[in-house]
């Protein structure tokens, strides 16, 4: 069986309002490169499932009988995909004509490219800062504690943001957000699968530390451009239960990446195996 160019994987849980839109702009003969899509059900009580069952008969759904966490679910489907490349994809997105032939063209040219990110826009089609610096104490001081209130727009708060750079022109990052993320199936084989102990939150930026650390390139590619409706749940309140998975997230990742050796800790990554499918 001939492998896909790109194995898609969208995780929703009540996302029925958004997943048309997301679907309908990845309907294989919209793509130059040849696809398999998979939707992770992640118990949605809005008939999601229904909605892909009875709609997309070409996308392969997967109903949860309970909940996982993001890396959880994507893992689990990574391990059964059969693309040369995977992209992560949030409900809540839809791609842009070209978007994903230029993504896979532009992975098929930079063979050191292990994360790729296109430019995010809103539904207006303004540019959202979707590529990022690696977090510091000063960037979670003015993003995930009630200082942020007043350093909302610092400097600190820009720089981490990348505000400060051209959005319109490719560059090599720290890390591109997961709504929309593709992967090079090596870096797989080397660096590893998403990170489980990230229930919600902070993967994307723990696979992009790791990936870097192992020699990788992680790359903003503005050419391909990606709607993103970007709910951003963790922001919209300070104390909440996204905010909440979001500052254990980022316990997380400083103890793993950041923390002095006492208090390092210490994870060995899940390699992809080979399936032979």
């Amino acid at each position: 069986m001939t492998r896909p160019d790109v194995s898609v994987i969208v995780v929703s849980h009540e996302h029925a309002a958004y997943l048309k839109g997301c679907l309908d702009s990845l309907t294989p003969p919209l793509q130059v490169v040849s696809t398999e899509v998979f939707v992770v059900d992640n118990r949605s009580a809005d008939r999601s499932a229904e909605l892909v069952r009875t709609g997309y008969p070409w996308v392969r759904l997967i109903e949860n009988a309970e909940r996982q966490g993001f890396a959880a679910n994507n893992n689990r489907v990574i391990r059964k995909s059969r693309g040369r490349h995977v992209l992560l994809l949030n409900p809540d997105t839809e791609m842009l004509p070209g978007a994903l032939d230029r993504l896979v063209a532009y992975m098929d040219r930079e063979p050191r490219v292990g994360l790729c990110g296109p430019q995010l826009v809103y539904p207006d089609g303004r540019v959202q800062l979707s590529c990022r610096r690696f977090p510091t104490l000063s960037s979670v001081l003015a993003r995930r504690t009630p200082f942020r209130a007043f350093l909302h727009t610092s400097d600190m708060n820009r720089h981490h943001l990348m505000a400060d750079t051209d959005h319109a022109s490719n560059r090599p990052v720290d890390w591109v957000l997961g709504a929309c993320v593709m992967v090079r199936r090596e870096l797989l084989h080397t660096v590893g699968l998403m990170d489980e102990g990230y229930y919600l939150y902070v993967e994307d930026i723990d696979w992009a530390k790791r990936a870097t650390k192992a020699g990788w390139e992680v790359t903003y590619y503005p050419e391909a451009r990606v709607i993103h409706h970007h709910q951003a749940k963790s922001d919209r309140v300070l104390l909440s239960g996204y905010s909440w998975h979001h500052l254990r997230s980022m316990w997380r990742y400083y103890r793993k990446h950041l923390a002095p050796r006492w208090l390092r800790l210490n994870v060995s990554p899940e390699l992809l195996q080979e399936t032979g499918q």
